[in-house]
């Protein structure tokens, strides 16, 4: 069989699919090749601009809504997200027909490469800086600063949610909410004062290892000197919902994966107590940790995934594969899904993609095994 050498650029892309493989977005300045396409580059380089949720189109005379600035603080460019109320119309949601609304964020989503998306078995770890403004005024409703949702099924309510919120008398504080799913009640676990986080830079780290007995851990604390803010770990915790039927019928597929944004997401039914806004952040990460988790949320997990290599025109599959899975998905080198299947047979027509490495992973209702590396001659 002929051997095949990588270049090391070939090598690069590859490291983007194994263990922790770490992608991180930093502002480099408003010489730079432009925050939107900076911020696309990274987070959905297949989709320009796709990464990006902005009311540019409805607020036009303000240009775009995240910019790049220096900061004399942390003595670098970061990025500074714009959120209005006093413009006419306010900033809503850049969705039609929702008015009571505004959101200016930058996300992970279905196009994105796979190893920016958090599957069932994985461990991923988020970290960012943000400040917030002195002064700030969040709704009593909500205003959302950090979500981790999740993608297809039961996927309306994020996960996770890092909200700031004006009670009724008038205290502000920083919220750390869980949603388990669409039937549970909403719980919020950390309520600490918001005037903590006004004025300074705070570093936030969050991991989660994905399972319906998962784990789930955050740490905010002060970039000047470390001082902890907010510190929550559960060890067992549902961290991706699964298939199920609701207690009023409605029928929910698996999730997916799961994902990160970040930004400004408010309520507008506060609009009279409101400000505008301008939030800063710095330093994004996104890191695949594991990819192990306990046998019991993914009992194949431990089935061996081996292939020939390279393929052809055909990708043959092992008793133990098809008897373990009944689906596939290929990811080329930048992380876009190639060819997916529902269902599996020994062979696999792989004649369309070009020569090449793709990650091949096997799925089975909650189940989704490992990347597996597929050179394709």
């Amino acid at each position: 069989m002929k051997s095949i050498n990588f270049c090391p650029i070939v090598l690069a892309l590859l490291a983007n699919f194994t263990s922790n493989a770490q992608v991180t977005l930093n502002a480099d300045g408003p010489g730079g090749i432009g925050t939107y396409e900076l911020i696309s580059s990274v987070f959905s380089p297949s989709v320009p601009l796709g990464a990006i949720e902005a009311p540019d189109a409805i607020h036009p005379s303000f240009g775009r809504h995240i910019a790049e600035v220096f900061d004399t603080e942390l003595n670098k460019n970061v990025f500074v997200f714009y959120s209005h109320v006093q413009s006419t119309p306010p900033d809503n949601e850049p969705v039609a027909g929702k008015t009571d609304r505004q959101r200016v964020e930058i996300k992970t989503y279905a196009p994105s490469p796979d190893n920016l998306k958090g599957t069932l078995g994985e461990t991923v770890q988020y970290k960012w800086r943000f400040k917030v403004p002195v002064g700030f005024k969040p709704t009593t409703s909500f205003t959302h600063i950090h979500q981790v949702k999740a993608v297809d099924g039961d996927d309306d309510d994020p996960l996770f949610t890092l909200t700031l919120r004006k009670l009724s008398n008038g205290a502000t504080r920083l919220e750390l909410i869980y949603d388990k799913d669409a039937a549970a009640a909403t719980i919020k676990y950390q309520t600490p004062n918001m005037s903590l986080f006004e004025g300074v830079w705070v570093e936030a780290t969050e991991t989660i290892a994905i399972g319906l007995q998962g784990t789930y851990s955050i740490l905010i604390k002060k970039v000047s000197d470390g001082t902890v803010l907010m510190n929550y770990s559960n060890p067992n915790i549902q961290t991706i919902r699964p298939a199920y039927t609701s207690s009023t019928g409605t029928v929910y597929t698996a999730n997916s994966f799961i994902r990160p944004k970040w930004g400004i997401y408010r309520s507008l039914t506060d609009i009279g107590n409101m400000r505008d806004e301008a939030m800063r952040f710095s330093d994004f990460s996104i890191q695949e940790l594991t990819t192990t988790l306990a046998t019991k949320d993914n009992p194949s997990a431990e089935i061996p995934i081996k292939f020939a290599n390279p393929v052809t025109d055909k990708l043959e599959l092992s008793d133990d594969i098809l008897n373990n899975y009944n689906g596939i998905m290929i990811y080329d080198s930048n992380g876009k899904q190639v060819i997916t299947h529902d269902t599996i047979t020994s062979n696999i027509n792989v004649s369309s993609l070009k020569p090449g490495i793709y990650i091949v992973k096997f799925k089975k209702e909650n189940t989704i095994s490992k990347g597996t590396k597929m050179i394709k001659k």
